[in-house]
Parts: structure tokens; sequence; C-alpha cells
């Protein structure tokens, strides 16, 4: 377990619904409650990386408030630690709000903040604690820290970090960061391949509260206000406090309210395996394909197939002849055929469900 002479916290965000993972994903089980590629739920691993860092006092979850008796009763964390937001509000309110129940817990202290995605599928968790570690001794020094993951595709469903000069190479190699890039198309992705000094953003983060604060206050003065209210009031006032403020905040990314404005931003390249599992075709990856390229979750007979996805829930047999490329998910009451190369659009296909007659009871 790390040194915890200086507070140090973890704070999984758990706030997503999944809707490119339909029809295993629903309204009721999003991605963060599913059991992608292995018998665990994807939160569950998050926070098994962690134990071994951090003890379950000092691990946050951020959620959606539909989500947190579910992940309460999953999750073997304290339960005052598991805190719904009032609504959607993107990954910046998140971050504040979680700076703000840290600093009411340490009044007196410099708090550190390891702010990650419940969602996202890595099998070397010791290497990830090693650069957590490191990232958290940086913040120490005022820096704001994310963890840049080195491509080896031009992949274009990736924000990319373009990283400056080298800072240091052991244990854990640190960068200046110039710019954050937006997912970039085919052609772009290629070129920041081919540089060698871009990174794919992984989306996790480390800070001390209080430098996280002072950046609020600079770029996003809404959110410090918040914070700052929020770490004021008695804890009579809190729910009732959080309740006001947090739905009047804007709907923005911490990359875009502080990161890609701020100094000091300094990038870990991660010595782990990472994937955000961000479509069906993520999850094809990781799972154990058959001699044809086809990988199966559940029961399935395929014959004569190639480079499929199959997955299925309880007993329900899925068969299929002759066909190639296809990811074919049966869940419930709904089932999902696409080509493997358009799984990006289920989101839309979810939308149209949404606006069908009696489509709800199908999400």
């Amino acid at each position: 377990m790390a040194d915890l002479s200086e507070p140090l916290y973890a704070v999984i965000m758990a706030g997503g619904r999944g809707e490119r993972f339909w029809p295993l994903g629903r309204k009721s089980r999003p991605k963060q409650l599913l059991s992608l590629t292995d018998e665990r739920t994807m939160i569950e691993n998050t926070l098994n990386r962690l134990t071994p860092l951090l003890p379950p006092e000092r691990i946050l979850v951020l959620t959606n408030r539909d989500y947190v008796e579910p992940i309460r009763s999953l999750l073997p964390l304290p339960p005052e630690n598991v805190v719904g937001e009032p609504v959607a509000r993107d990954t910046a309110p998140c971050a504040a709000l979680a700076a703000a129940l840290i600093r009411r817990r340490n009044p007196a202290a410099v708090p550190t903040m390891l702010l990650l995605p419940s969602v996202q599928e890595l099998r070397d968790g010791a290497a990830l604690r090693r650069v957590l570690r490191a990232a958290a001794a940086r913040a120490a020094r005022g820096e704001l820290v994310t963890i840049g993951i080195r491509p080896d595709s031009p992949n274009t469903g990736f924000g990319y970090l373009e990283l400056g000069a080298e800072l240091t190479a052991e244990p854990v190699r640190f960068y200046q960061v110039k710019a954050f890039r937006e997912k970039p198309d085919p052609e772009t992705a290629k070129r920041f391949l081919e540089a060698g000094n871009f990174r794919w953003n992984s989306g996790i983060f480390v800070w001390r509260t209080g430098d996280l604060l002072r950046a609020f206050r600079r770029f996003a003065p809404e959110l410090a206000t918040m914070t700052e209210q929020l770490c004021a009031v008695p804890d009579s006032e809190f729910s009732a406090t959080l309740e006001r403020l947090f739905p009047a905040c804007p709907r923005i990314s911490i990359d875009y309210a502080v990161m890609e404005k701020a100094d000091h931003i300094v990038a870990a390249e991660a010595t782990f395996d990472w994937d955000d599992v961000g479509s069906w075709n993520s999850v094809r990856q990781r799972l154990q394909p058959d001699d044809a390229g086809n990988a199966v979750r559940g029961t399935a007979e395929l014959v004569d197939c190639r480079n499929c996805l199959v997955v299925g829930d309880s007993d329900h047999l899925i068969g299929a002849i002759g066909v190639e490329d296809l990811v074919i998910v049966t869940a419930g009451n709904a089932t999902l055929v696409c080509p493997r190369n358009r799984v990006q659009e289920v989101k839309k296909l979810v939308q149209a469900v949404a606006e069908a007659k009696h489509g709800d009871r199908y999400l």
C-alpha cells in the first residue's frame, strides 16, 4: 500500500450510461455495471486495481444518482463513498465535486486526487499503480498530471496529447504537454503515429485538490465557486446545496475546462496495456478468438463464419451461418446485428429506438 503520510484519494467516475453497448447495456445496466471481458463488472475491475494502493475509505465513486444503490451493493466501499450527481454534467463538474468531498474530509491538509474512469480495461494493475504513485509525486510539486498511452495504430476514436520535452526517464517517463488534440481524421491520426511524440489521452488525471481549485478559479470560475461553497456548508446543508449548484454547472469536460488551457501540464507515459473499451470492437479485441477469428461470450453455434463477435446472455443460443465481420448481440428483449465497421453507429440506433413508439421498453 502507498505511503499515506500525505492524504491520497482515488475518485472513480462512473456516471456514463454506455449506449454503445446496447442491447446488453440498458438504462438500468450502464457500461460500468456490465461484465464485458471477464466475469467481473468493469467497475469491480477498476476498484480491484486500486485497492493495493489505497484503503477503501480513500476511494470515492461519483455516479448517476440512479446507480448509487447498485454500486453500493456491488463494491466493498463505505456507503458514503458512493455519491450520486444530481444530473449528468461531464467530467469537469465531477472533478469539482470530488475536490469538495475530499477537502471536506481534510480541511487542514493538501490532499492529492487520482481521477480515473470506471470503464477502462488493462491487465497489468501493478504497472498502473507504479505510474499513479509516480504521478502523485509529480503532482506534489504543483503540476497537473495526465497519463498518455503510446499509440500502436492511427486510431481516430481517441483524443491525443502532443508531447514536448522529456522531463524524467526513471522510473516513469514524464513529458511536458504541448497541446491536447481532438479525435483526428484518419490522415491526421496517421501523421500523429509517425511523428512519435503523440500519445493517446487516457482520461486519467492526478493533481492536488488545491492546484485544481486554483485552475478552476482561473479558467472555470463557476466550478471554483461551487467547490468553495460545497466546502463551506455544514453537513446538514450539503445535499441541498449540491442539488442547487450542480445542475447550474456547464456540461464540460475537464480537458476543455482546464487541461487545454493551464500551464504546468505534464504527462506520464503508461507502461501498461490499455483500452477504453469504447465499442463492441474493443470487446472483441479483449476476448480470445477461435481459429476463424470469431470471439464469443455466451452460447453460440457458428458455421462457416469469420471474424465475428457474438455475445449472448443467459442460455439463449445464437446460431449463424456464412457471415463475416458482424457483431451479433442478444440480451433480454432485443438483438443487435451490425457490421463491425459500423459499431460506432450503435448510439444512433439507440436514439432511433428511443424515438420509436413504445421504444422505452427496449432501453
